[in-house]
């Protein structure tokens, strides 16, 4: 089967699961999801792909793994795809940054090991986060409706294009031309990114409406990265209290009782 004749399929499997998908009882429409059927459709495939590979590996890493290990994977995986946050440094006009984030990288490259270390974070050099949709929105240009990608996960039309941009500003995509290292380092980034999110996966599962509560998050998350500081915040501080305010909308939105405790803290 060639790839445009898989692609073909997938397109014609959507359209068909198109037509099945149904809302929730009682869920009110949110203006910034118009497609909703289709991003529901696409988000029970997601789901459907998650809880059948991508959950059961993640879960597999963190228990086989040593804390230190996985550390040290994830400053390597940060450290390499680095250069992206530093041209979004230049593109938002933020020079300072910039200079700190050349710092971070050369130090780290170097005394820590090609970045399995984190010296940079002890010599007061803060990390931020920058990426091509923030920088379109810094821009001035508006997020447009949501949207679910396949495999890709909650997005809106220009977190899509910036992801895009995010691809082709990725130092694997030039540096590294061996298919045998460079698909493996994408599956490691994606496990890496899936480990981060297994705290959330008790609170996600027992929503009452999953597929909302996950647009939310995902809504409030980049308002605040684009209308807010560029620099990561405490992560475990503030993904909890954005997690918290969209667990308490999307349930007051499907008349569901609010959650009486916060999402775990530790992976299962």
């Amino acid at each position: 089967m060639t790839a445009t004749t898989r692609t073909s399929f997938l397109c014609l499997l959507f359209l068909l699961l198109y037509g099945c998908a149904t809302l929730p009882p009682g869920t009110t429409r949110s203006p910034r999801d118009p497609w909703e059927r289709m991003n529901r459709t696409t988000y029970k495939f997601n789901d459907g792909l998650d809880r059948a590979i991508l959950r059961p590996v993640a879960r597999g890493y963190h228990r086989a793994l040593p804390q230190f290990a996985q550390t040290g994977v994830s400053n390597f995986l940060t450290n390499l795809a680095y250069p992206r946050v530093m041209l979004n440094d230049l593109l938002q006009g933020e020079l300072r940054a910039f200079g700190s984030d050349t710092a971070r990288l050369v130090l780290n490259t170097t005394l820590g090991i090609g970045g399995l270390l984190d010296p940079a974070t002890a010599a007061g050099l803060d990390r931020n986060d920058r990426d091509f949709g923030q920088t379109l929105g810094k821009w001035g240009a508006g997020s447009g409706p949501y949207v679910v990608l396949p495999f890709f996960g909650p997005s809106d039309v220009r977190d899509s294009f910036g992801k895009l941009g995010e691809y082709l500003a990725d130092p694997r995509t030039y540096l590294i031309r061996n298919p045998w290292v460079t698909w493996p380092l994408w599956g490691l980034d994606a496990v890496n990114i899936r480990v981060g999110l297994l705290p959330l996966d008790a609170a996600v599962d027992s929503a009452y409406d999953p597929y909302a509560l996950v647009r939310n998050v995902y809504l409030q998350r980049r308002d605040f990265r684009v209308k807010g500081s560029a620099a990561t915040p405490p992560e475990d501080e503030q993904e909890q209290k954005l997690f918290d305010e969209a667990a308490r909308d999307t349930d007051a939105a499907a008349g569901a009782p609010a959650p009486k405790s916060s999402p775990e803290k530790s992976p299962p």
